[in-house]
């Protein structure tokens, strides 16, 4: 995999990390990629659309531009690009019905008012920007320290400026509301430009610092993800996975986004499972349910009134349905497992207990010994000069 993004961590002109200048095979390099899958076809657009999508600093930011015919600028070039205060640098990553298409998946009015391309950026425009991606660290690290000056429960995650270098965002993530007034007089006098701040959440940092996660590919929320759903233990529990928030947060500190991916093949598969079926009762004893195996379509259940862990026995789900059954109408079946038939694997399993059957050796006492006789004899000596 290539590294967090060779347009965003460069050092003297060249990216860091993989340090093959930007020409990945993978094309793992660009945050936020969208494929132009209209472009090998050679389809041509019937009608023509002057809206493009432009992306900012390697993909972390995105915005839609009016694109005027005389700059001629296509999918892929540079550009500068209007903004409230001066102009900024991007490049554009769509064009044509693509960006029709992203228009209304993002419920944006494709007759309301863009700000337009202005041209393709030059040699100087492209140097300037380079200098501002150099100030964004040092700037960060000196608002951070003004920041704890002051005493505010806020931290400034990322600091992006624009094209022109007149402006500065302030990319923080706090608690609750920040009242940061005075900070942005300090930081008006300390950098000389116009400073916007902006809250945001712990996941939306993590999309913008980029990272490495536990499966050893670049983070969904940093290269594909373009949306943050609310996720819960809830979908852990559906899939049966253990609640350890250790293994189940991600670098964000909140709950990984994957526990969403499947989740809907879950809950349909859960659709078969009977509901309401966490005891059965039969002659033998009530048993309780341990675990679902939803892949297998077996419900695992253990006696209550075993002394331990005693044994599992796996039903399938014909078999939990009659005996719920039986119990609905105030029978009780002999034994869980009743009449069907499971494979080597599925049989009824025992935990073995292995209480005393592993023994450690006898500790070695002759220290505490050694220190009780120690004690003994000051004490005597103690004694003997009291008396003396």
């Amino acid at each position: 995999m290539a590294c967090v993004g060779c347009t965003v961590q460069t050092r003297d002109g060249l990216p860091l990390g993989c340090r093959n200048n930007g020409n990945c095979s993978s094309g793992g390099c660009n945050k936020l990629n969208t494929y132009d899958w209209l472009a090998p076809r050679d389809i041509a657009d019937v009608e023509k659309f002057s809206i493009v999508e432009v992306s900012f600093k390697n993909g972390s930011r995105k915005g839609f531009f009016f694109n005027p015919p005389y700059t001629r600028a296509i999918t892929g070039d540079t550009v500068a690009v209007e903004s409230s205060a001066g102009y900024d640098i991007g490049r554009i990553s769509l064009s044509g019905e693509l960006v029709r298409l992203q228009l209304k998946k993002k419920r944006v009015s494709k007759d309301g008012m863009f700000h337009k391309v202005l041209r393709k950026a030059n040699e100087r425009d492209l140097e300037k920007l380079q200098e501002a991606r150099n100030l964004e660290l040092p700037t960060m690290i000196r608002a951070r320290a003004i920041a704890r000056t002051l005493d505010l429960e806020m931290k400034i995650g990322d600091v992006e400026f624009q094209g022109d270098r007149r402006k500065a965002t302030f990319y923080y993530t706090a608690d609750g509301r920040v009242d940061f007034r005075e900070l942005i007089r300090h930081f008006a006098k300390e950098f000389h430009i116009k400073i916007e701040m902006r809250q945001i959440g712990a996941r939306q940092e993590s999309a913008r610092i980029g990272g490495v996660g536990s499966c050893g590919r670049e983070l969904c929320c940093s290269t594909w993800l373009s949306d943050f759903k609310s996720v819960s233990t809830a979908a852990a529990r559906y899939q049966n996975l253990a609640i350890n928030q250790a293994k189940l947060s991600g670098q964000c500190g909140r709950l990984k986004c994957y526990l969403n991916y499947e989740l809907d093949t879950y809950m349909e598969a859960l659709e078969q499972f009977p509901e309401k079926a966490d005891k059965l009762k039969t002659e033998a004893g009530t048993a309780v349910l341990v675990k679902t195996d939803i892949f297998k379509g077996l419900m695992y259940y253990a006696y209550t009134n075993g002394n331990g862990r005693g044994k599992h026995y796996p039903l399938d789900l014909k078999r939990v349905r009659e005996i719920k059954k039986m119990n609905d109408a105030g029978n009780f079946p002999t034994d869980l497992v009743g009449t069907q038939s499971f494979t080597e694997d599925e049989q009824e399993f025992d935990y073995e207990d292995v209480t005393g059957a592993v023994e450690l050796p006898p500790e070695e006492r002759r220290k505490r010994r050694r220190k009780n006789r120690r004690r003994g004899g000051r004490q005597r000596g103690a004694k003997n000069k009291k008396k003396n």
